[in-house]
């Protein structure tokens, strides 16, 4: 079948039905995502830009901020590490348990992020399993900033995994058997044929990680204490200035996670691009004639 065939079969409906799902479609998007966006921005601005950056200024704030990307910057790296690694073992390699390690990988998905801030508070807290050899080796998890970097670990780890392990096992093991035969060693094989071959699932599954590592709320919220200007992140902030009814405050906080975020959402739509750029450029690329020499 043509592509003209298949592009007729599948645009069918009539006008009106197409207009009416583009309509319902931009009404969502207007009332859920648009108008919340702007009215962020609206409150955050609402008495000038002087007192938007007095906001951002202030030495509590300041240390929600840097906190936040100090947790984003340790739990990322570890988890490209853990989801390279766990998406290699389970799309490359059988063996036994591999289902019941698939299923681990998911379990933060399942999880209240509340319960995973309180197992580790029941591990690591003041009466917890390793509290008091904690306590007497004066090592501080709980209300301090490990216990902020493993709950976000735990809650952000899936994310890679689960990018890379459809995409691996759809790529399968031909291309990396074929570098072993000949002569490439492990290494040699990752760096040269498998990451090229994922590293736009990567792109994809480090961006989603560090999105939600930057705006998780429930776990971190267990862990942290709330220690002004030692403990807070940047949601955890925004929280506290809006129960203290500082909502100018509050909202540039926001404002700020907001700009993150769409910030995440446009490297995201380039990596895309540059993707199916990629994508198109092999498909429109002659075929290789071996029998044709210069």
């Amino acid at each position: 079948m043509s592509s003209l065939a298949t592009k007729r079969i599948v645009t069918s409906e009539s006008a009106w039905v197409r207009r009416t799902l583009i309509g319902i479609a931009l009404v969502f998007i207007v009332l859920f995502l648009v108008l919340p966006l702007a009215a962020v921005f609206t409150e955050a601005l609402r008495k000038g830009v002087g007192a938007y950056l007095e906001a951002l200024k202030e030495p509590d704030a300041w240390s929600a901020i840097k906190l936040t990307l100090i947790t984003a910057a340790i739990a990322v790296p570890l988890n490209l590490v853990f989801g390279i690694a766990a998406a290699w073992c389970i799309a490359k390699f059988e063996f036994r348990g591999k289902a019941f390690l698939t299923t681990l990988v998911d379990l933060p998905f399942s999880v209240s992020p509340v319960v995973a801030g309180l197992i580790y508070v029941l591990m690591f807290g003041a009466q917890g399993w390793f509290g008091p050899w904690l306590a007497a080796h004066d090592i501080k998890i709980i209300f301090a900033v490990p216990g902020i970097v493993l709950a976000t670990v735990f809650v952000t780890f899936p994310f890679i995994a689960r990018e890379l392990i459809p995409l691996m096992q759809a790529q399968g093991n031909d291309e990396e058997q074929a570098a072993i035969v000949l002569g490439a060693n492990g290494w040699q094989t990752f760096w040269y044929v498998t990451l090229p071959n994922i590293k736009w699932g990567l792109i994809y599954g480090v961006i989603l990680c560090n999105a939600r590592a930057m705006g998780e709320f429930g776990a971190v919220s267990v862990v942290s204490g709330h220690i002004r200007g030692q403990t807070n992140t940047m949601p955890l902030h925004v929280e506290i200035l809006y129960n203290e009814y500082q909502s100018v405050a509050a909202f540039a906080v926001a404002s700020l996670l907001a700009l993150l975020a769409l910030v995440t959402l446009a490297i995201k739509s380039v990596a895309e691009w540059r993707q199916e750029r990629e994508m198109r450029a092999a498909n429109e690329a002659p075929p290789e004639n071996p029998g044709v020499t210069s």
